[in-house]
C-alpha cells in the first residue's frame, strides 16, 4: 500500500521529536550510575560545584579520569610504604647507642699527654706554642673536644655541654694559686646549672701534698666528681680518685715517637745513658760515681759526655732524643720523686727503663707495690734496682745478650707502652661513662 507523503512526513517528525524527547531524558532526568571507567571527581579547593573560576570561565567540579581507582591504590600503597619506612627509622634511632659530650679544658702541659699520647686525639693547628689550639675526638660512648693555650682563659671557652675535664698543675705554690681560680671558676659554672659533672687530671705535688684541692673534691661536699692524680697519692681508692700516669714533659716540646722498623731493630752503639742534673748527696751523684769507678763510662752516653742544659733547647732536645735511640737501656735515678719523665720517654724510644725502686721522702702512699704502683700493676717490663751498686752487673749481662734477644726486648717494650696508653684511654673514658653518665 502506498503511503501518502504527508503522512510519511509526519511520521518521520513524530519520530524525531521522541527519540528527542528520548534523549533529553537520560541526560537531564536518568540516576543511572556513571560506569567507573569514565567518573573521576577533581574537586576545586575552596569553591563549590558549578561555580567560576578566577577568570570568570565556568569550570565543572566532576572531570573524567579513567584512572581514578588506580591511582587511589598506589597512593594507599605509598602510604603504607613510607609509615614502614619511618618504622624502619624508628627501630635505628633506638637501637644506636646513645654518645655523650664532654669537654677539656688543658690548663697544664700535663693535658696534652692526656689528649696527643693517650687519648690520641688532633691539635690544630699543630704549631705547638700557638695561642689557641683545639680538637675532637670520640672515646668509648663519648664525643671529646679539647682546649689549650694560653688564650684559653676564663670566661671565653666555647662552652656547649655540662660534662667538664679540667686539667690542672700542682706542683707548687704559684701553679695552685693559679689552679685554685680555675676551680672557682668552674664553681661558679656548677652553681649556675651551667655545668653538672666535673673531673680534674691533676699534676699533683711530688711530695704528694694535694690538700689544697681536698675541699673541692664531692666527697668533701664540694663539686669535683673524679680526680686523676699523678704519683702514689694516698687517696687513690679507684672510686672517685685514680692515680695517673706522668708521661714525657709535653712542656719541653718532647714529641710523639711513632715505632718503626728502625727503631726496632737498629743496632744501638751504647749500653746506657743518663742525661741530667745531678744533685749534690743524691743517688745520682752516687750514679755518676759508679761509672766513672768502675770504667762503664765508656758504655753510656752520660751528663759527662753530652752536657746537660738547665733549660732546654732545640739541640738539647735533639741530642736528648738521639742519646734514647742510641741506647739499649736508659738509666732514671730518683729526683724528688721516683716517677720521672725520663721513664716514659725511654719507652717511646724502646730503650729499656732502669728504675730506682725506692720511696722519696714526702707523703705518698708507702704500700707494697709503691713506688710506681700504677705501672707495676701495669707489668712493666722495665729493670727495677734498689741501688745503683747493681748498675755493673746488668751492665755486664747486657753485653752478653746478641741482637736478637735485644730487638725483641725492644719490641716487647714498645709494644707494652702501647698497650699501656690504650689501657688508661680505654679507663679513662669508662670511669666518666660510668661517673657521669650511669643514669643516661
Amino acid at each position: 500500500m502506498k503511503i501518502p507523503k504527508r503522512k510519511l512526513f509526519l511520521l518521520l517528525i513524530f519520530a524525531y521529536v521522541a527519540f528527542s524527547l528520548y534523549a533529553a531524558y537520560n541526560v537531564f532526568f536518568s540516576t543511572k550510575v556513571l560506569s567507573r571507567v569514565h567518573r573521576v571527581v577533581k574537586k576545586e579547593t575552596g569553591a563549590q560545584s558549578g561555580g567560576v573560576r578566577d577568570g570568570g570561565a565556568p569550570y565543572v567540579a566532576d572531570e573524567w579520569n579513567p584512572w581514578e581507582d588506580e591511582q587511589v591504590e598506589y597512593n594507599s600503597a605509598l602510604n603504607k610504604k613510607r609509615e614502614a619506612f619511618k618504622q624502619y627509622l624508628g627501630k635505628i634511632d633506638k637501637n644506636k647507642p646513645k654518645r655523650y659530650k664532654v669537654q677539656i679544658w688543658g690548663k697544664a702541659a700535663i693535658g696534652l699527654y692526656l689528649w696527643e699520647h693517650v687519648l690520641e686525639g688532633p691539635l690544630n693547628p699543630t704549631d705547638k706554642v700557638a695561642q689557641w689550639r683545639e680538637g675532637e675526638l670520640q672515646s668509648g660512648k663519648i664525643d671529646f673536644s679539647f682546649y689549650t693555650g694560653p688564650a684559653v682563659v676564663q670566661g671565653h671557652v666555647p662552652l656547649d655541654m655540662n660534662s667538664l675535664v679540667l686539667v690542672l698543675n700542682g706542683r707548687e705554690k704559684q701553679k695552685v694559686t693559679y689552679s685554685t681560680r680555675w676551680l672557682e671558676h668552674v664553681q661558679t659554672l656548677v652553681q649556675s646549672n651551667t655545668v653538672s659533672h666535673v673531673a680534674v687530671v691533676l699534676l699533683g705535688n711530688e711530695h704528694c701534698n694535694n690538700n689544697w684541692i681536698s675541699p673541692h673534691l664531692k666527697r668533701n661536699g664540694g663539686f669535683v666528681d673524679l680526680l686523676f692524680v699523678v704519683y702514689d697519692s694516698p687517696w687513690v681508692n679507684d672510686k672517685d680518685v685514680f692515680q695517673w700516669p706522668l708521661g714525657v714533659a709535653t712542656y719541653r716540646q718532647f714529641p710523639i715517637i711513632r715505632p718503626n722498623a728502625q727503631l726496632i731493630t737498629s743496632n744501638r752503639p751504647y749500653l746506657c745513658n743518663f742525661l741530667g742534673t745531678v744533685y749534690k748527696n743524691s743517688s745520682r751523684e752516687t750514679l755518676m760515681h759508679i761509672l766513672t769507678q768502675s770504667g762503664l763510662e765508656k758504655d753510656c752516653i752520660t751528663t759527662g759526655r753530652e752536657k746537660w742544659l738547665p733549660q732546654e733547647t732545640a739541640d738539647s732536645l735533639r741530642r736528648y732524643q738521639t742519646a734514647l735511640a742510641q741506647s739499649e737501656l736508659t738509666l732514671c735515678p730518683v729526683g724528688i720523686n721516683t716517677e720521672s719523665y725520663r721513664i716514659y720517654e725511654a719507652c717511646s724510644y724502646g730503650s729499656v727503663p732502669v728504675v730506682e725502686d725506692v720511696m722519696t721522702p714526702g707523703s705518698c702512699a708507702a704500700g707494697p707495690s709503691s713506688p710506681l704502683r700504677l705501672l707495676k700493676a701495669a707489668g712493666a717490663p722495665f729493670i727495677f734496682i734498689s741501688d745503683w751498686k747493681e748498675l755493673p752487673a746488668i751492665l755486664q749481662r747486657e753485653r752478653g745478650m746478641t741482637q736478637e734477644q735485644r730487638v725483641d726486648r725492644r719490641r716487647r717494650l714498645l709494644e707494652w707502652y702501647s698497650s699501656f696508653r690504650q689501657q688508661m684511654k680505654e679507663r679513662f673514658t669508662e670511669v666518666i661513662e660510668e661517673t657521669f653518665f650511669k643514669n643516661g
